[in-house]
Formats: structure tokens, C-alpha cells, sequence
């Protein structure tokens, strides 16, 4: 057993030693989030792992955002799967800012002044919707003049492509051939707006070709690990594909949620291993943190690391 030490910050120290810090100091999530590092460090570093990253979208409204583009343009992953808010936020901020705000605004004046609130993030309508309606029917315009037939993956390549934004997700995921999937492809402005243009073009979006690329890369892994980010489709999609490679052998959770719900963004990780998705003997951590605290604090020390 391990003794239990203090903190010892002096200046110019790295954020990476702040961890080393944190991992020594036993201190409740403090403690978690060491060991999720740890873990991940381990897994990046297997060259004969799958690894998945999986994120909900209301963070790409933030600056967060960056972190996941660095995930995304360093390769540290070889699959993401999100949500179609992803694309829609990610569409908007390649094309116009979102603002600062707080989280007790009179989301009634808001309305009036077209407005939206994500939190304590500020979201103009003509940033958004203006911007996502007109950006996705231009590209959606050039992209059915070669494509009739697209799966999500697809789809988020020949729209990252189309943007040119090195601040963007999509961007970094065609440029290194990563592929992004959203299962939810529809919940979302990019998704009404696929629905839209369908009613008189014959573009359609199969998400069972995603279901194919999955399964070719799953069943060909010797192992699996991931970074699940929040809950949900995107979660559970990765879970879900990783029993049939006997679960994760690396996990790290990282959540808001609670789990006397029985809900799937509260879930533990200990109880994806009731179910397979988690292997028996991986290591696994659920680390019960604002993804827009701990993900950054986890880039810095990889980075250190990688």
C-alpha cells in the first residue's frame, strides 16, 4: 500500500508533473484522473490496438473543441464516433464565433434577439442555422454530382474537405482518413438538412456501409481500447462493437452522469464488464469530471508522454 503524499507545486512545473502530483496525492477524482492518464498513455502506445474515441457535441462548442481536433490531427485514435451536433458545430465555428456568455441569462430576451444558449455558450442564429443551411446545401450541391449513394464516414470526409479549416474537426479527419461516424446522423441541423435535400435529389446516406467498416476493423483487431467521452449513441455504439473482441482492454470513462438511474451515460465502467464490452482484466476507470476540465488537463500530460 501506498503512502499518501501532498501536493509539491513549485514554479515552471508541467502539467504533466502537476498529474504525476495528483496520482501520488490518493485525492478522490484527482486520483482517477492520474490513473485514466495512465491508462491512455498505455494504450496509445500499443501499436496492435483499435483505438476509438467517442465524444457527445455540446463540447464542440467550446474551445475544448481544440483538443479534440489535436487528438484527431496527431492520429492518436483510429475511429470517432459522435453525434450529428458534431458536424453541426463544427460547420458553424469553421464560418463565425460563438461568444462567451453565462449560465443565468433570461433565455426569453435571448429568444427575442435570436440567441441561442448552450449553457454559458452564446450561439447567434445567423452563426448557426444561416451558416450551417447555406454551408451543407453548397456542399451537399457539389458532393451529389459525384457521389448518388455516401455512409456517414463519407460524408463527414467530403464535408471536411469542403471547409479547409485547420481549426476543424471534419477538416483533420478527412486529411488523416480518420473515420467519424455518427449513427445518429439525422438528430441534428446537418442531418435535417440531408433530409431536406433528399426530398428532390436522390443522395442517399447508409449507414449500414457504416456497420460494415466497423465490423471489418473490430473483427481484424487483436485487442480494442477507447476514450468515451459523456454518453449516449456515441457510447454505446463503441461498447457495443467491442464485445465481439471479448471488450476494451483499456477504458476510460469520463462522465457527468450518475448511475442510480440505470442510465448509459451514468454507467461505470465496471458494469460494461457484466456485459463483455469491458474485458474482465483491462484497465478501466471512470472518472466523474466535466469532460471541458479533464480533457484538456489529459492532452497537456499525454502530449508530455506520447
Amino acid at each position: 500500500m501506498k503512502v499518501v503524499k501532498d501536493f509539491n507545486i513549485g514554479r515552471g512545473m508541467t502539467v504533466d508533473q502537476l498529474v504525476k502530483g495528483m496520482n501520488e496525492s490518493g485525492g478522490f477524482t484527482s486520483k482517477k484522473l492520474a490513473v485514466g492518464i495512465e491508462i491512455l498513455e498505455q494504450m496509445l502506445k500499443e501499436k496492435d490496438s483499435l483505438k476509438f474515441l467517442s465524444f457527445p457535441a455540446d463540447i464542440i462548442s467550446t474551445g475544448t473543441r481544440g483538443v479534440i481536433k489535436e487528438l484527431i490531427k496527431q492520429k492518436w485514435f483510429d475511429v470517432v464516433v459522435t453525434t450529428c451536433g458534431t458536424l453541426d458545430h463544427d460547420l458553424a465555428r469553421s464560418f463565425g464565433d460563438y461568444l462567451h456568455g453565462e449560465f443565468e441569462m433570461d433565455d426569453v430576451e435571448l429568444h427575442k434577439k435570436g440567441i441561442y444558449r448552450l449553457g454559458n455558450i452564446l450561439i447567434k442564429n445567423d452563426t448557426y442555422s444561416k451558416v450551417i443551411e447555406e454551408k451543407i446545401s453548397e456542399f451537399l450541391s457539389q458532393i451529389h454530382g459525384k457521389h448518388k449513394e455516401l455512409s456517414t464516414y463519407e460524408l463527414c470526409w467530403e464535408i471536411g474537405k469542403r471547409i479547409s479549416n485547420k481549426d476543424s474537426i471534419l477538416y483533420w479527419s478527412y486529411k488523416n482518413k480518420i473515420p467519424m461516424i455518427i449513427p445518429g446522423i439525422t438528430d441534428g441541423a446537418v442531418g435535417y438538412h440531408l433530409w431536406q435535400f433528399s426530398q428532390d435529389h436522390d443522395l442517399k446516406i447508409d449507414v449500414l456501409k457504416d456497420e460494415k467498416l466497423l465490423s471489418d476493423l473490430v473483427w481484424s483487431a487483436k485487442k480494442i481500447g477507447a476514450l468515451i467521452v459523456g454518453g449516449g449513441i456515441s457510447k454505446h455504439h463503441v461498447i457495443w462493437w467491442s464485445q465481439f473482441v471479448k471488450g476494451l482492454s483499456n477504458a476510460v470513462y469520463i462522465t457527468t452522469g450518475q448511475e442510480y438511474d440505470g442510465s448509459l451515460s451514468g454507467a461505470r465502467t465496471r458494469e460494461a464488464i457484466s456485459w463483455g464490452k469491458i474485458n474482465e482484466n483491462a484497465n478501466h476507470v471512470t472518472i466523474q469530471e466535466d469532460a471541458t476540465i479533464a480533457l484538456p488537463i489529459i492532452f497537456a500530460a499525454l502530449k508530455d508522454r506520447i
